[in-house]
């Protein structure tokens, strides 16, 4: 089964600062590992970025490059979004298509924004989804961010497409 990793929004604005992430330096060290062996397996790497017209994620400024320390290599794959679906108005599901991927392994940020909205619609698509558990993450609500991410690892868990299904799991214990 073709396989494709999604890496989302793990951006600079995200990864530092006013709206750093839970736990972000472990976070990017299980992507990183992640991506490592996806592209010893020849699995495309995909990286998904955010983007708004004002705020910290505006297109092409620092704030929206891929994080410091966040490994990626020439052949990566770069899509851009301007909602949380990264599906939506975006060339991935056309990118997807073409090269056949009918499995998704998805790590990123923000748990309960753009991981959450990507999954759900991956599903909807009937694909195949593996969520690793310790590789996405977000900022406190109001509720703290760890709760966020245990709460969205128990209920993605939990759902099942007609066609498709999803797996919760660690980042190194997911086959690539």
């Amino acid at each position: 089964m073709a396989t494709a990793l999604l890496i989302i929004d793990v951006q600079q604005a995200l990864c530092s600062g006013e709206y750093e992430c839970f736990e972000i330096n472990r976070v990017i060290e299980n992507i990183n590992h992640l991506s490592i062996r996806a592209r010893i397996a020849g699995v495309p790497v995909v990286f998904i970025q955010h983007e708004e017209a004002d705020g910290p994620l505006v297109y092409d400024t620092a704030g929206w490059q891929l994080a410091e320390g966040l490994e990626n290599a020439p052949e990566d794959i770069r899509v851009r979004k301007t909602t949380p679906d990264s599906f939506y108005q975006t060339k991935l599901q056309k990118l997807l298509q073409r090269e056949e991927i009918e499995r998704l392994i998805i790590c990123g940020l923000q748990t309960d924004y753009c991981i959450n909205a990507t999954v759900r619609q991956a599903l909807k698509l009937g694909y195949d989804v593996v969520l690793a558990s310790d590789a996405h993450s977000t900022v406190d609500n109001g509720n703290l961010a760890e709760d966020i991410i245990a709460e969205h690892n128990k209920d993605l868990a939990r759902l099942t497409g007609s066609v498709a299904r999803i797996d919760v799991m660690p980042a190194g214990k997911i086959r690539i």
